[in-house]
């Protein structure tokens, strides 16, 4: 697993940025990309001097897709509930955004009796959360 881990670090670390054709001459059109569908598209043509086109060529590993850096699977979490659902082995914690700052507190709190790693906020901020609280108390 950590092998294939390293071997995608390394694989998006050469993947272009895939850029829409013609988005660096109207502004309008954004970065999102699309597929260049022309009938005289260079791009689509694949010419060297031209963006690179998405292609199964570039996709990483399939064991490793979707995982987190650290090889846990992501899961949005939204109150403690959430938290009794997840494997530690195998799941890591992503609190939403929209959760305040007295319910994160409770939810860190929770992760660490329970063993699960929260993969957004880092273990100097939890700390530091966990400290406010103390103080407020």
């Amino acid at each position: 697993m950590n092998r294939l881990l390293r071997l995608r670090f390394k694989l998006k670390m050469k993947k272009p940025d895939f850029i829409r054709q013609e988005a660096h001459r109207h502004k309008r059109l954004g970065e999102k990309w699309r597929k260049p569908k022309g009938r005289h598209s260079k791009m689509r043509l694949k010419w060297k001097e031209k963006p690179a086109i998405v292609e199964v060529g570039y996709r990483s590993p399939k064991a490793v897709r979707g995982l987190h850096p650290c090889g846990l699977e992501d899961v949005l979490v939204y109150n403690v509930k959430d938290l009794e659902k997840l494997n530690p082995e195998t799941q890591g914690a992503r609190i939403a955004s929209t959760v305040g700052k007295r319910k994160k507190i409770e939810i860190i709190k929770k992760a660490r009796d329970l063993g699960i790693k929260i993969l957004n906020i880092s273990q100097e901020k939890q700390e530091e959360l966990l400290n406010s609280l103390e103080k407020e108390e």
